[in-house]
């Protein structure tokens, strides 16, 4: 990796294509330094730990990735083993899997390795998390709720996440599981937070916290709920359905981007090639 690369998050909707282009790996071990690059992988969300670790390991390796580690961090005392953790700051990208996200903040959340993670980041080096481990990345969460429905007042529950990226609610397998009425949801209890729904095989790429670009096969919705004008969303009879105006919804494929800062999409024509 290079000693001038900005701290970057690859957020993936999950899903991302592991046996034929692996667009979204590909661009994971570039970042991550190619052949010279050392990956940790986080497989704390899955239940199948052994298992998922082992694919992804196979992969990066495919990959031509200089080195590849598994990180068994299963329950809150390993999260605090601080001689075992330290080398993590070592590597240059760690992994997240898919699983339950919740796992991920209840393990690891206020740990020891948690302000590893941090530390990481702001060192400068490449975060990635695919599905939970996508979810996982912002200061609230998604943790579950309702698919393929109209948007409801109690469509969704969040707990806090691992507060990697501010001010934003991340949501994946977006269009693939019909999602975003509880995105809707989330922007009306939090105006103030920009929602981002993430397709399956699509990925973010966040750098600084400033903007991102989108790569892969589908694509980003941004629901921006700063300038909604009403909602029902404080009032009784949380299974109500939701009543929400004035709210800006974009739509970006591959290439498009987002300006965090200002809150404007980016252009196809404007992002660096």
């Amino acid at each position: 990796m290079s000693e001038n690369q900005l701290p970057t998050l690859i957020i993936i909707g999950g899903g991302e294509d592991k046996k034929a282009d692996k667009k979204i790996l590909k661009e994971i071990v570039k970042l991550s330094g190619q052949e010279k690059a050392k990956i940790g992988i986080i497989t704390t969300a899955t239940d199948y730990p052994d298992e998922v670790g082992m694919e992804y390991k196979n992969l990066f390796y495919d990959l031509g990735v200089y080195e590849v580690h598994t990180l068994s961090i299963m329950d809150r005392k390993h999260s605090n083993m601080r001689a075992k953790l330290d080398s993590i700051l070592n590597y240059d990208c760690l992994f997240f899997t898919g699983g339950d996200q919740l796992k991920i903040s209840s393990i690891i959340g206020g740990t020891y390795f948690h302000h590893i993670i941090h530390e990481f980041y702001h060192n400068g080096k490449i975060l990635a998390g695919t599905s939970a481990g996508a979810s996982m990345m912002s200061e609230i969460m998604i943790i579950e709720g309702y698919d393929e429905k109209a948007p409801a007042k109690a469509a969704i529950n969040m707990s806090p996440g691992m507060g990697l990226i501010e001010n934003v609610i991340i949501d994946q397998h977006f269009n693939q599981r019909g999602r975003m009425g509880r995105l809707l949801s989330g922007v009306a209890q939090n105006p103030h937070i920009l929602g981002i729904g993430i397709d399956e095989d699509t990925a973010i790429i966040v750098e600084e916290h400033r903007s991102f670009s989108v790569l892969g096969n589908g694509v980003v919705t941004i629901v921006d709920g700063r300038n909604i004008e009403y909602t029902n969303i404080s009032e009784q009879f949380p299974d109500d359905p939701l009543a929400l105006t004035n709210v800006v919804v974009h739509v970006l494929p591959e290439n498009y981007g987002y300006d965090l800062i200002n809150k404007k999409p980016i252009l196809k024509k404007a992002i660096k090639s």
